[in-house]
């Protein structure tokens, strides 16, 4: 691709589109941010795929800084990282907020 003939938002933006645009890693995204601390084991249980794959879902979340994770002995368990959920919120709301109501 051609990415370096776009600006760093637009390819930004691209690059957490294209990790969201998986519906297993919005329902892990989901799953996490309903719990009120960190979570360890539960994902595969939850979301009902296998742990290779939980696990490559996982690493691309934390590809863009989405989710974190912390070493709990032989466990990883993972938060959303909120400063970074902001941020992409805020850039969205940006986006969507400035583009002009064009309609044909």
């Amino acid at each position: 691709t051609k990415t370096q003939i776009f600006n760093q938002q637009q390819n930004q933006m691209a690059n957490i589109f294209k990790v969201l645009a998986n519906p297993a890693r919005i329902a892990i995204l989901q799953y996490i941010s309903k719990q009120e601390s960190c979570i360890c084991n539960d994902i595969v249980d939850e979301i009902g795929l296998a742990q290779p794959t939980i696990s490559q879902h996982l690493k691309e979340l934390k590809s863009i800084d989405l989710i974190k994770g912390e070493i709990e002995g032989k466990k990883v368990c993972y938060c959303i990282n909120l400063k970074t959920w902001a941020t992409i919120q805020n850039t969205l709301n940006i986006f969507f907020n400035t583009t002009k109501s064009n309609c044909c």
